[in-house]
């Protein structure tokens, strides 16, 4: 199948592995890959109330708080994605995932070593207009569509360690490999 050159594949898999030392984040690894450069700047990290879609992912009641990492994401300098990230406090807080600076090695290269990894993860995806915070970030027209995201990462033993909800422009398209039965 070919895709016109600004079109975008997106895979889940190689962001939930952790990385070995040394090893750049997967976002950045996979666009020098493809021969471009991708990047992400950190808007904010620390402690927020949880979004009504996170508290339910999560299983938290209303008014808990979590710790939110937020992202823009950048493909060649340009947005390309907003990504937040929302963990149970009971899995964060303290951690350099409160803190607004770089994660060596990412989320889920701390969280494996703080013994969360990773075993299940549900996906949601859905169509929308953008919010004009939306538009604004990722420099969509007035009007624009988005993909809105929302990935649940379950332990071994089911307990819900991440919540992301991220934003795309609505011309992405996301493929899934799934490991045979």
């Amino acid at each position: 199948m070919t895709t016109p050159d600004d079109a975008w594949i997106a895979e889940t898999a190689p962001y939930l592995a952790p990385r070995e030392p040394g090893r750049t984040d997967a976002w950045t690894e996979q666009a020098a890959r493809r021969g471009r450069r991708g990047g992400q700047r950190l808007l904010h990290a620390g402690e927020v109330e949880a979004p009504d879609a996170v508290r339910a992912a999560l299983g938290l009641p209303a008014g808990e708080r979590v710790v939110v990492r937020r992202r823009l994401i950048l493909l060649d300098d340009r947005p390309v994605e907003l990504a937040d990230s929302y963990y149970p406090l009971a899995v964060a807080s303290g951690t350099a995932l409160a803190e607004p600076r770089k994660v060596p090695g990412g989320a889920v290269t701390l969280l494996a070593e703080l013994g969360y990894t990773g075993a299940e993860v549900v996906e949601d995806v859905s169509a929308d207009l953008a919010s004009a915070e939306e538009r604004e970030r990722l420099q969509l027209p007035e009007g624009g569509a988005v993909l809105r995201l929302l990935r649940l990462t379950r332990t071994a033993d089911g307990a819900p360690m991440e919540a992301s909800l991220m934003v795309m422009p609505g011309g992405r398209r996301l493929t899934y490999r799934l490991p045979s039965v």
